[in-house]
């Protein structure tokens, strides 16, 4: 469960480096449910390693949605 976590993580934070652009943050809504289901998989694992990754990517997205106003 810890490497699924942190494929997603790594997933996750590859889509939303397009989404800081503006016109494109429509694609942090996919990276922020994605990132959640990251952090749900990588609560369960003894190394919180996955959970590191998708809590910082989740961050990101949920900032930048919440700067552009959810959509932009």
């Amino acid at each position: 469960m810890q490497t699924l976590s942190v494929l997603i993580g790594l997933i996750c934070a590859l889509f939303v480096v397009p989404g800081l652009i503006p016109g494109l943050g429509w694609t942090l809504w996919a990276t922020l449910f994605g990132s959640l289901i990251g952090i749900i998989f990588g609560s369960f694992p003894k190394r919180k390693i996955g959970l590191t990754i998708c809590s910082a990517v989740a961050f990101v997205a949920a900032l930048r949605l919440f700067l552009g106003g959810g959509v932009l």
